[in-house]
């Protein structure tokens, strides 16, 4: 079972942006990935195709389950 941590953020155009961090820590602090999630805008530190990150849009854990079909 694979977890990622997702930030979802805004871009100029109104586009989700989605940044994804394989293994996160757990219990997940919220307060510190919203820190993490503030200073990545205020720093501009990543842009997009759609220009760059304006406003945060949330932060979630995704686990995915994934079963191997052996084939004949």
């Amino acid at each position: 079972m694979a977890k990622q941590i997702e930030l979802l953020f805004e871009n100029f155009e109104g586009n989700t942006v989605r940044i994804s961090l394989d293994e996160p820590v757990e219990p997940v602090d919220s307060l510190a990935i919203n820190a993490a999630m503030d200073k990545i805008l205020a720093d501009n530190a990543l842009i997009s195709s759609g220009g760059d990150l304006v406003a945060k849009k949330g932060a979630r854990v995704v686990e995915r389950n994934v079963t191997d079909i052996p084939l004949a």
